[in-house]
């Protein structure tokens, strides 16, 4: 804001006169067109005011001294204006009145502020926020709450004190301390800008301390199974029941997409017969709410027939923990001589490269399948292989040579 957005105005409420024949001189303060009005506690006799400098005409020793005092209040209040304007977005006439007046005005802080949106969000819950967008700023609350101990041994700081540096201690400490690896800590300030930027939209800091600041996720390629891989998977005889029921409930998810937890959650309710008249996966993504529906394939419905009533409580298939899975799989891995680090998230993406990319489905329908709400997280997940580049170029050779007979034919 500039000097001219300030302007202080000393008058005279002459609608009251006091019974000296003196009335009270008013202040009135505007900025940027709002105004507000106070009593300055003091008082001038009408006659002597001149209403274009603010001040009483005379030259006694009483008349000096109350110029003088004026001068010093409008001294005064333009030097809080000038401090408000530093640290505060939003200056308002009631501000600066507030401050002259030493009334304290409330401070709006980080955490606080952090707080009442990760509220709202479970306010939400089941509405327009699903459990992860919940557990994903209450877990960014408290790693915040952590630095802020750490770092500053605050419980809460003001939203105008954070900076740049700020950003890049956070940064430090989500790295060091926390021991967060490059993705997830980039994951973590991202969602943290989230409550700047609601800060900024709300008016309770001015710049960004972002401005400066790149957020770099880097690229990680889980990898995925080849078809041969897949044949190799499904061939191998297993001797261990609980290591063969971890490669049969991987090998389900590699054909259907699904995530664990939707896996374990799948029950025979979502197994429906569909408009086409074929057997589908009908269900909700547990880490979204978002529709999934998956026409189930011949291996899969065989493996829903071979561990039929095996689980309990209605569930398709018996499952283990996400961590038992994984450390089984290592063991599936070893056992069928695949020398990658099978996980149990593998799956999905073998799903959407080797199953129905590489098979020449769509990548909408994939996306669709897989549960995302847009292409480019599908395009994370499949990769196009060299094999699917080879089967669309010789495709297209076969395409063009028929295309040259043709023409050929119809010159003879």
């Amino acid at each position: 804001m500039s000097k001219s957005n300030l302007n202080i105005r000393f008058y005279l409420r002459t609608n009251h006169v006091n019974r000296d024949g003196t009335c009270a001189i008013m202040v009135r303060i505007s900025v940027n067109g709002e105004r507000t009005a106070f009593s300055t506690k003091l008082s001038a006799d009408p006659n002597k005011w001149d209403a274009d400098t603010n001040h009483v005409d005379g030259k006694s020793k009483a008349d000096k001294e109350l110029n003088r005092t004026l001068d010093d209040m409008r001294a005064s209040i333009r030097n809080h204006y000038y401090e408000l304007e530093r640290y505060d977005a939003l200056v308002t006439a009631e501000k600066v009145r507030n401050a002259f007046l030493g009334i304290t005005v409330r401070t709006e802080s980080l955490m606080q502020l952090f707080k009442e949106y990760v509220d709202e969000c479970r306010s939400l819950l089941g509405i327009s926020r699903t459990k992860a967008t919940v557990q994903k700023y209450d877990r960014c609350y408290r790693r915040v709450q952590e630095f802020l101990k750490a770092k500053y041994k605050l419980s809460d700081i003001p939203l105008v004190e954070i900076g740049h540096k700020f950003i890049t201690d956070l940064e430090c400490y989500l790295r060091t301390v926390s021991k967060c690896n490059e993705n997830t800590t980039a994951k973590f300030l991202q969602t943290f800008k989230m409550i700047i930027i609601r800060a900024r939209n709300n008016g309770y800091i001015k710049g960004d301390p972002f401005a400066n600041y790149k957020i770099r996720l880097k690229r990680v390629d889980r990898g995925y199974l080849t078809e041969e891989e897949l044949k190799i998977l499904r061939e191998t005889p297993i001797t261990s029941k609980r290591v063969a029921q971890v490669r049969d409930v991987f090998l389900f998810a590699c054909y259907t997409g699904l995530a664990y937890i939707d896996l374990k959650l799948l029950r025979a309710e979502n197994i429906r017969t569909s408009f086409d008249g074929n057997q589908w996966i009908m269900t909700h993504r547990h880490k979204t709410d978002t529709p999934v529906n998956v026409p189930i394939l011949d291996i899969p419905m065989e493996l829903i027939e071979r561990y039929k009533g095996v689980s309990k409580k209605g569930y398709i298939l018996p499952i283990l923990s996400n961590q038992k899975m994984n450390q089984y799989l290592k063991d599936v891995a070893e056992a069928c001589g695949i020398e990658k680090n099978i996980t149990f998230h593998m799956a999905r993406h073998t799903f959407a490269t080797t199953v129905t990319l590489s098979q020449g489905v769509p990548i909408e329908s994939v996306s669709k399948m897989l549960g995302h709400t847009q292409i480019k997280t599908t395009q994370i997940y499949a990769r196009i292989t060299n094999e699917k580049i080879s089967r669309d170029m010789a495709a297209l050779a076969e395409k063009m040579k028929s295309t040259s007979r043709k023409a050929a034919s119809a010159e003879v």
